[in-house]
């Protein structure tokens, strides 16, 4: 850790700050606080396949009875398979 930066928990190691904020609230230091500015640049691409309706239906059932969204499912399907080909 940078001896330079300040910190409200006067830790000395990161697991002794991810300590004193397991037992302490933000809101009992909020006056040390300083506003922060910073840019996030997120990229996300979604690419859309067309799905048969009833293929579709099949798989949103599936999905939603082991508690997973269709995108999440058909990409882990999708992986498992892609897997499989490269063996």
């Amino acid at each position: 850790m940078s001896k330079n930066k300040s910190s409200i928990s006067k830790a000395q190691s990161y697991k002794e700050i991810g300590e004193y904020w397991d037992k302490h609230d933000i809101a009992e230091n909020w006056e040390e606080t300083k506003p922060a500015e910073f840019e996030v640049d997120i990229k996300s691409e979604v690419t859309y396949y067309a799905v048969d309706n009833k293929l579709s239906a099949k798989v949103q059932e599936f999905a939603r009875r082991h508690g997973v969204s269709p995108d999440t499912l058909l990409n882990l399907w999708l992986q498992e398979k892609l897997q499989e080909q490269n063996t």
